[in-house]
């Protein structure tokens, strides 16, 4: 018997609340069924924090089901409140566009949308064009103020002042679940928890509208229902959203994070967070995940490898893998300098007149601005070369460099290696 992906996805740890459990496993289990995930385009790479989003993805794919990424060309122009306690920043048409373009490329490494496999879409090809007033006749009206008032997402917002410009931002994406839904037979809504009152709205409109049409009934929608299903969130300790360092969030994009880089976040993860991890963003089974995450001490940096090294060889590839744990390896665990590593250049001139070791603190944002590096100096975090240095005058100087560079550390786990040019 075929396994039922509802339970994979339950047993891996992906599922946080549905709509309907019991009839939506029992759906998934009969039927081939189109699904859509929404992507704002409100960057130009995908992040780890939607990592997790595309493996339930994958996983819905390969059991046979059909994937609908939707990229939120229309909705990024509003702005998601939920989670945030300030308005965003508006974006240009042509930013968003290019953003967009830029995630359709990403997801088209996960996930095989050849053939029909998976359909791609963009709301600004409905949303944009909407007639306001017939909108609000059509969608408008089987909103509540009352019940969109106590969401989760606006309650944060209503403290610092929602605008009503990003009141509308449910009903939009309410609107997309209803068009998908139409136009594809889309029966299921996945996204974050955080996305839960949204994904509620849209199952809500979707019955709404059904019962609305002539001829539509409680049981032809019994029959034909829309589904909401919301996945776990990856928190550290502090109840922080994982995929975020000092530097600012972890891309999916090697030319912002270097494979190195995202290699060594996930192997410097908090060791409560690996057995989680295993399940949700490797394709072990799920034995192997239980055991590796039952590792204690100086074991459990085993399993943060293994984690490391599956999670960047599916961004990544196999070599980019054996490549970032080749360096994090030889960086660590001997010392050494690795080609791997991450690095900056600067200018044989620059050498001449000696380099600011502060300036190259920021540069390579191993400290977020010049008092931080200050204070890491200070109180003997940053070395170079394994030499402790606290004076905050102190330059990089031709003489520093041993094997042809500069090794630069903040603390255990932060490194950087400086290389001179020509």
């Amino acid at each position: 018997m075929e396994e039922n992906v509802f339970d994979v996805l339950k047993e891996r740890g992906f599922i946080a609340q549905t709509t309907h459990d019991e009839q939506l496993r029992e759906l998934l289990g009969k039927e081939k069924v189109k699904f859509y995930i929404g992507f704002d385009a409100t960057a130009d790479s995908l992040t780890a924090g939607h990592f997790l989003t595309i493996m339930a993805m994958m996983h819905m794919q390969q059991h046979g089901h059909t994937p609908i990424a939707l990229i939120g060309g229309g909705t990024t122009m509003i702005g998601d409140p939920s989670g945030k306690s300030d308005m965003r920043t508006m974006m240009t048409r042509e930013t968003i566009d290019y953003n967009a373009n830029r995630f359709k490329e990403q997801l088209s490494h996960f996930i095989d949308f050849d053939n029909d496999h998976a359909i791609m879409v963009n709301n600004a090809d409905w949303l944009l064009d909407l007639n306001y007033v017939t909108f609000l006749r059509e969608i408008g009206v089987h909103f509540s103020v009352n019940r969109m008032l106590t969401a989760e997402c606006y309650k944060q917002r209503m403290e610092n002042g929602l605008t009503f410009f990003e009141f509308n931002y449910m009903l939009m994406q309410a609107y997309d679940f209803y068009k998908l839904n139409q136009m594809f037979g889309c029966k299921v809504e996945m996204g974050g928890d955080d996305q839960w009152s949204n994904i509620l709205a849209g199952a809500d409109l979707i019955r709404r509208k059904k019962l609305a049409e002539e001829g539509a009934d409680g049981a032809e929608l019994k029959k034909d229902p829309a589904f909401g299903l919301t996945f776990t969130l990856l928190t550290t300790s502090d109840g922080k959203k994982m995929g975020k360092t000092m530097k600012g969030a972890v891309w999916l994009d090697p030319n912002k994070t270097s494979p190195y880089e995202f290699y060594q976040y996930w192997r410097n993860i908090e060791d409560s967070n690996v057995e989680r991890c295993l399940g949700l963003l490797t394709f072990l089974p799920m034995d192997e995940v239980r055991r590796l995450g039952a590792l204690e001490g100086a074991e459990i940096n085993k399993a943060k490898e293994v984690l490391a090294y599956e999670i960047t060889k599916i961004v990544h590839g196999e070599e980019e893998a054996k490549k970032a744990q080749e360096a994090a390896r030889t960086v660590f665990a001997s010392g050494g300098i690795s080609e791997n590593m991450p690095s900056i250049t600067y200018t044989k001139a620059q050498f001449e007149e000696g380099i600011d070791l502060i300036s190259v603190l920021v540069d390579t944002k191993l400290c977020s601005g010049r008092g931080d590096a200050r204070r890491n100096m200070e109180q003997g975090g940053v070395k170079i070369n394994d030499d402790k240095v606290t004076d905050p005058t102190r330059k990089l100087l031709e003489t520093d460099i041993v094997d042809g560079a500069i090794i630069i550390r903040k603390g255990k786990k932060n490194i950087y290696k400086v290389v001179i040019e020509g």
